[in-house]
């Protein structure tokens, strides 16, 4: 049985899909409509592209009135709610790329349908177009959207206006300048759910990238409020942590490491084959009079199609590491091949990183 993502869309939920429209939209002709779905191109189609196919065969079969095939659309959700059709939601994806490609010019019908939608399957895609045309606007919107009773709306406010969210279009504005965020966060940071504080500090993280220092200062501001504010703020700062900002390790208690030192780091096989993975060894040192707080990670230098290294910075641990002590640590890397990362063979480094700091670096060779 296949396994990827793009093929949830087969005649399984298409039927079901067809039986709910049925009910819920005057007149609907469920075998034009799958027709219509399976065209020439769909085998060739990915996920993002079926969603998108599905939204324009639909508009086939809605009203022409944008707010009128909104209605429909709710009455399909309240449908499948109705009967326990709830484990689909990225599969139901459709329905916020519908709004997000025909009601860019309807705001204020879009804006109340993403309300309702996002309750059901995540418009943190469609609503980006939306920020995108009405920045001033809809971040009022959002900021609404932070005291909503549910959850799922109070993450879309979070989620939704994230600068850089993986698998959508960036936000340039928010990029450049993120002020507007920082109000819906301070709302949401404590929020009682731990999936809307995730967004909250993925958030941040993306903020970290273009503007470090307004992350680091709200950091700074929130430690110490509550445990789950403070898991946040980490989570937020992981980018910072792995580049080895100096004021975020100090702000999380990484200090120097004048005392702390590495010996006996070994690569056992200097030649690795793509599918197999690194082992290294080494022995961590506190030469201290006292117990040190580490944050203790490696880096991979990975050899690029143009023949640079690109660094990527793994962790081992964060915890605390007795006085005077020795401990050697194992460890393996793997490179089995995944749809995420493409391996070339040839020279390739391993490094080790101590609080921020890289230290020791060794060279092995990546084969067939």
């Amino acid at each position: 049985m296949s396994t990827l993502f793009k093929d949830l869309y087969n005649k399984e939920f298409f039927a079901l899909l067809c039986k709910a429209l049925d009910e819920t939209v005057p007149h609907f002709k469920a075998a034009d409509f799958m027709d219509e779905i399976y065209d020439a191109d769909w085998s060739s189609r990915e996920l993002k592209q079926r969603m998108r196919h599905i939204s324009i065969c639909l508009k086939n079969h809605l009203s022409n009135d944008f707010k009128e095939s909104t209605i429909q659309l709710l009455s399909l959700i309240s449908y499948c709610q109705k009967n326990g059709i709830t484990d689909k939601a990225l599969e139901f994806m459709f329905i916020p790329d519908f709004i997000e490609q025909y009601g860019l010019e309807e705001y204020e019908s879009s804006i109340h349908a993403i309300e309702q939608v996002t309750q059901f399957t995540s418009c943190e895609f469609a609503v980006r177009p939306f920020i995108i045309k009405y920045e001033k606007q809809m971040m009022n919107q959002m900021l609404k959207w932070a005291d909503h009773p549910q959850h799922d709306v109070r993450r879309l406010a979070s989620e939704g206006c994230r600068p850089r969210l993986p698998w959508a279009m960036a936000l340039p504005s928010l990029k450049k300048n993120p002020a507007s965020i920082f109000p819906i966060l301070e709302k949401l940071k404590s929020d009682s759910s731990e999936y809307v504080r995730r967004s909250v500090a993925n958030n941040l993280n993306d903020i970290s990238k273009d503007n470090p220092d307004m992350v680091i200062r709200t950091a700074t501001n929130w430690q110490g409020v509550s445990k789950d504010i403070d898991w946040v703020i980490k989570h937020a700062c992981r980018s910072l942590l792995k580049q080895g900002n100096i004021e975020v390790m100090q702000l999380f208690g990484f200090g120097a490491i004048d005392q702390i030192g590495i010996a006996n780091f070994l690569i056992k096989t200097r030649k690795v084959k793509i599918g197999d993975h690194l082992d290294f060894t080494f022995t961590l040192h506190n030469r201290s009079d006292k117990n040190e707080k580490i944050r203790l990670e490696y880096g991979i230098y990975y050899q690029k199609m143009n023949g640079t290294l690109s660094k990527k910075v793994f962790k081992i641990s964060e915890r605390i590491y007795e006085q005077k002590s020795e401990t050697e640590i194992n460890r393996k890397h793997s490179f089995r091949l995944i749809t995420t990362r493409k391996y070339y063979q040839g020279l390739h480094k391993l490094s080790l990183i101590i609080n921020g700091i890289e230290l020791d670096v060794e060279e092995f060779e990546l084969t067939k």
